[in-house]
């Protein structure tokens, strides 16, 4: 505030290991700092001294980040009841311990691997699934957002944000189709 500002200065720093692009907000829970790096790797840090509590380093397919339109940036993470959710640039949703950073599930997110799907957008928690999209439409995809049972990682749904092949015809009409004699 006004009373402060000409007291405020460099607290503190913490080096990630890499010259990649950092493009992610630093979630504070329960006293914890949650950050995301490059690739879907995380770190949990205290915020008062920028000291490391864990770090997660997934293995990552690095042919992904051959296609990854933005680098192999991750944008981001959700924090939920003890749990830190975290997508990698090769797809692979993850649920971490958000005390130890131990994996308790990792899941697929990706539906075709001879395409080049790949994630950097952040995770959003809704009601008891996790949500994540998948990109890659500048290529030779249809992008797509799942969810993902907060628990166990199992698929709930999934949405396609890009049309299907026009020559299929309308969706609908085959959905009716499908019911008529």
């Amino acid at each position: 505030d006004r009373g402060n500002v000409s007291r405020l200065g460099f607290a503190w720093e913490f080096q990630t290991g890499t010259a990649r692009g950092m493009e992610s907000t630093p979630l504070v829970v329960d006293g914890v700092m949650y950050v995301s790096g490059v690739a879907g790797r995380v770190y949990a840090l205290d915020p008062a001294t920028g000291k490391a509590r864990w770090r997660f380093e997934p293995a990552i397919d690095l042919k992904y980040s051959r296609s990854a339109c933005c680098d192999i940036v991750n944008r981001g993470l959700a924090v939920w009841k003890g749990r830190v959710y975290v997508a990698t640039v090769d797809g692979i949703l993850y649920s971490l311990d958000a005390g130890d950073g131990h994996v308790l599930w990792k899941t697929d997110t990706v539906t075709d691997r001879t395409r080049v799907y790949s994630v950097t957008g952040a995770p959003q928690v809704a009601g008891s699934v996790v949500v994540i999209g998948n990109g890659g439409a500048e290529y030779d995809v249809r992008g797509y957002v799942s969810a993902y049972d907060l628990a166990t990682g199992k698929l709930k749904w999934r949405f396609h944000t890009v049309p299907r092949d026009p020559a299929l015809g309308p969706r609908l009409l085959s959905l009716v189709a499908d019911y008529l004699p």
